[in-house]
C-alpha cells in the first residue's frame, strides 16, 4: 500500500492508494482512483460547490407539520367512542351543523375525522323486568338516531359501515363514516336473542357493564366500596361472550372490572377490545387498564384505544388545572345566572336536560377558555403530549399493533389541543414529532381496530357454520 500526500488550499489530503489499484485497469490507470478519493475528500473539507445552509428552527417546524398533513390526510383517522343524544338527531337539529358539541360533520371535515363510532349508551339501572324495558327503549332510540342520520338526514355526507371493507370504501367515496358502538349490554335484558337484533341494527362492539355492576358483569365501580355482584361474569354474560362471538360484535373491556375482563379474554374464541381506556401504570384510575390486562388483551390478538379523558390521561394534573378553571367558570356562571353541578348529577339527568346542561356549560367554558392564560403557568391543562405517553407506554408493553385511538367526546372526553374532532390533525403531528412512520400512525388510528373487527366477524362466520 502507497500513501500519496497533496494539499488544496487550507485542506490537505491524503490518499491512500492500494497497489492493486495501482495498475492497468479498465478504468486505465490508478491515477484516476487518486483523482476519485481527492475529490471525495476535497468535498467533505468544504471544497467544490457550496453547501445549503441548516434550515432555521421555523423552516424545520414548517417541514415536519407539512408532513404530518400529508400523513394525516393519507390515513384514516378513526375514533372509537362518540357519545350522542337523540335529541340532537331531528330535522331541526342534527349533525349537519356545528351544534357547538364535540363531535359534528361540520367539526369532523374540518379536522380531518374520517370514522366516528356512534355511542348507544345506556346508564345502569335496576336489574328488574322495568328496568330492562326502559334501557331497550332507550338503545332503540338511539340506534334508530343513527341510521336516520345516515340514511334520511345526510346520506350524501356520512354513511353507515357494518366491517372494514365498508370504511374503506366509504372513505375513498370521500364521505365520512359512521359505526356503531353500544356502551353497556343492560338493554339486552334477561333475552340474548336482542344480541343479534343489536348486531343486525349495526352494533359492531358492546361493552358487558357501565358504572354499575350488570346482569351479566362487575363494573370496575366495585373498587370504590369493595362491594361485588358476581364475583367476575354471572352465568349469564359467559352466555353473552358466545352470542357476541356468535354475531361479530366485538367485547368491549373498557368499564366491567378487571375479574370481568380477564374471565372474558380467556372465554371469547375472538379478539376483544377496549374502546377507551388508558393505561393504568400511566395513571392509577379504575377505568384504565392494568399491565395484566393489557397482556392478556396482547396475548388475545385484541387492540386497546387510548382515551383522551383528562382525567384518566393525568389525574393530579387535571385536578389542579380543574380547580383552577373552577373558579373561573363559577365567576362566569353567576354572571348570567347558571348553575353548575357536579358530574354525578349530570347522569341522573335525562336526554333533553343533559343536552341543555351541556348547552349552557359550553357557552360557560367557552367564555372561561378565553381566560385560561390566568391559570397556565400553575396549572396548565392535560394536552395531547401527556395522552400520547399513554399510547408510548402501551406501544412499548404489548406492541404497536394493540393500541389506538379514541376521544370519549360529547361523554366527557378531550384533552388541550384535542377538545373536540375539528382539532384531530394534532394528533397525528404529535405522533409524528415522536418518530411514529406514516404506517405505524395508520395503524394506531384504525389499522388495529379493523384488523380486530375483520377477526371477530371471521370467528362468527365459523361459528354461524358449525351450527349448519
Amino acid at each position: 500500500m502507497n500513501l500519496i500526500g497533496f494539499g488544496l488550499g487550507d485542506c490537505p489530503l491524503l490518499v491512500i492508494i492500494c497497489e492493486a489499484t495501482m495498475k492497468k485497469t479498465v478504468l486505465n490507470s490508478w491515477k484516476w482512483t487518486a483523482a476519485v478519493v481527492a475529490i471525495s475528500v476535497l468535498a467533505a473539507c468544504g471544497g467544490g460547490a457550496a453547501e445549503e445552509p441548516a434550515p432555521t428552527a421555523e423552516e424545520a417546524e414548517a417541514a415536519l407539520v407539512e408532513r404530518a398533513r400529508g400523513i394525516h390526510e393519507r390515513v384514516i383517522t378513526l375514533d372509537t367512542h362518540n357519545d350522542i343524544s337523540v335529541s340532537n338527531f331531528t330535522p331541526e337539529r342534527n349533525y349537519t351543523t356545528d351544534l357547538g358539541n364535540q363531535v359534528n360533520l361540520p367539526k369532523m371535515e374540518e379536522g380531518g375525522l374520517d370514522v366516528t363510532w356512534l355511542v348507544v349508551y345506556t346508564g345502569q339501572g335496576d336489574l328488574d323486568e322495568a328496568g330492562y324495558a326502559a334501557a331497550y327503549e332507550n338503545a332503540i332510540a338511539k340506534f334508530d338516531a343513527i341510521h336516520w342520520l345516515t340514511e334520511e338526514a345526510a346520506p350524501d355526507r356520512i354513511e353507515l359501515a357494518y366491517t372494514s371493507d365498508d370504511v374503506r370504501r366509504i372513505d375513498a367515496e370521500g364521505k365520512k363514516v359512521a359505526m356503531i358502538a353500544i356502551e353497556n349490554a343492560y338493554p339486552v335484558g334477561l333475552d340474548l336473542d336482542n344480541i343479534r337484533d343489536f348486531a343486525e341494527r349495526g352494533g359492531r362492539y358492546m361493552s358487558l357493564s357501565h358504572n354499575g355492576h350488570s346482569q351479566f358483569a362487575d363494573s370496575n365501580t366495585g373498587e370504590r366500596d369493595d362491594v361485588w355482584l358476581h364475583g367476575g361474569l354471572s352465568d349469564l354474560g359467559r352466555a353473552a361472550i358466545i352470542e357476541m362471538n356468535k354475531w361479530g360484535i366485538m367485547i368491549d373491556l373498557s368499564h366491567p372490572a378487571k375479574t370481568s375482563n380477564l374471565e372474558t379474554i380467556e372465554l371469547s374464541r375472538a379478539p376483544v377490545m377496549a374502546s377507551h381506556s388508558s393505561a393504568r401504570a400511566v395513571n392509577d384510575v379504575s377505568r384504565n387498564l392494568d399491565d395484566e390486562e393489557l397482556q392478556a388483551l396482547a396475548a388475545n390478538g385484541g387492540v386497546v384505544q387510548t382515551v383522551a379523558f383528562s382525567s384518566y390521561v393525568n389525574s393530579a394534573k387535571n385536578d389542579a388545572h380543574r380547580a383552577a378553571m373552577r373558579v373561573i367558570e363559577e365567576e362566569i356562571a353567576a354572571e348570567i345566572g347558571f348553575e353548575l353541578v357536579e358530574r354525578s348529577a349530570i347522569r341522573t339527568m335525562s336526554d333533553d336536560e343533559r343536552n341543555a346542561y351541556f348547552g349552557q356549560m359550553m357557552e360557560v367554558r367557552q367564555r372561561a377558555g378565553a381566560r385560561a392564560g390566568e391559570v397556565a403557568d400553575t396549572a396548565p391543562p392535560v394536552d395531547v403530549a401527556d395522552f400520547a405517553d399513554h399510547i408510548d407506554y402501551m406501544v412499548n408493553l404489548i406492541g404497536l399493533q394493540h393500541v389506538g385511538i379514541s376521544s370519549d367526546f360529547d361523554g366527557g372526553g378531550g384533552v388541550h389541543g384535542w377538545n373536540n374532532a375539528a382539532e384531530t390533525f394534532n394528533i397525528t403531528l404529535e405522533l409524528v414529532r415522536r418518530g411514529y412512520t406514516e404506517e405505524e400512525i395508520g395503524m394506531l388510528w384504525s389499522g388495529n381496530l379493523l384488523r380486530v373487527l375483520d377477526e371477530v366477524q371471521l370467528v362468527a362466520q365459523e361459528m354461524q357454520a358449525e351450527e349448519g
